[in-house]
């Protein structure tokens, strides 16, 4: 079978087991280049060519990056060729996310140059939603009056519940009343997720803020500030839309305030009278 018959098989299955479109787009591409990579025949594909193609990614690529391409080629390997190959990579790295403070969220904010994007910008941090999420929310998925609203088919293709702030509530009404849109956001047809990521860069650049900000942002910062508002961790599990509490336990390392609240063993030693006589060096 030619490289475009086993391209195309593979996108067919991975339709057919629900997979997302970018990630049909993602297993599509590494495996591309993998077939332009090797330049062997299906029959003649084995395991060491896959780990010769992995190696000449590592020095470029990042580790999720790599890992990302050995999925791709096992589920190729296995479900379109019909072999079985041990791809043992090195552990991923283990990055903790970055966290804006409350002080540069409220900056970011106030930042916004329009009503909506103001809007819009409070509405990732108070729901902690993915841009893929927030482009694709209806007008009709909410419920002022309960104050909630619906994710249809986030990720993992499953609807879960968000949660609308009461401060909200009359603004959000008031844009929407005034816009009859669709979508939250757009008319006929969602926005991009570039669309959102370039308004967020181009904000916090403005904001004079040296994080990486992005609109995922938004969403570590949701979750940090609830778990510093003394929130269960399965409660913001179930928030965020997480299928593994594991995922959403790396918040508890990067509570700041939580971490404040521990009392140092130096403050603990008030009772004991240093001695005076100590050399200046």
């Amino acid at each position: 079978m030619a490289k475009e018959g086993l391209l195309e098989k593979l996108k067919t299955e991975l339709k057919l087991r629900g997979f997302s479109e970018k990630t049909i787009a993602n297993y599509h591409w590494f495996v591309n280049k993998f077939l332009e990579f090797s330049k062997k025949s299906k029959e003649e594909l084995a395991e060491e060519d896959a780990k010769s193609y992995l190696v000449s990614l590592i020095d470029e690529k990042s580790s999720s990056t790599v890992a990302l391409a050995a999925a791709s080629l096992k589920f190729f390997f296995s479900e379109i060729l019909k072999k079985q190959i041990v791809l043992n990579l090195p552990k991923k790295e283990k990055k903790l996310p970055e966290v804006l403070t409350k002080k540069e969220i409220r900056t970011l904010i106030e930042k916004a140059d329009t009503k909506k994007s103001k809007l819009m910008l409070k509405f990732l941090y108070a729901t902690g939603l993915r841009v893929s999420e927030l482009v694709n929310l209806k007008v009709t998925d909410l419920d002022f009056k309960e104050r909630i609203g619906w994710i249809r088919r986030g990720k993992g293709k499953k609807d879960r519940l968000l949660l609308l702030p009461e401060s909200m509530i009359d603004e959000l009404k008031e844009y929407c009343e005034k816009k009859q849109y669709n979508y939250l956001f757009s008319k006929d047809k969602p926005l991009t997720p570039r669309n959102i990521q370039k308004i967020v860069k181009k904000l916090a650049q403005k904001a004079e803020i040296n994080k990486k900000v992005t609109p995922h942002t938004f969403r570590h910062s949701y979750a940090t500030h609830l778990l510093d508002l003394g929130t269960d961790i399965r409660k913001i599990q179930a928030l965020l839309g997480h299928e593994n509490l594991q995922t959403t336990q790396i918040y508890t390392h990067v509570s700041a305030e939580e971490l404040k609240k521990i009392p140092n063993p130096l403050d603990k030693l008030e009772e004991l009278s240093f001695s005076k006589e100590v050399t200046e060096e």
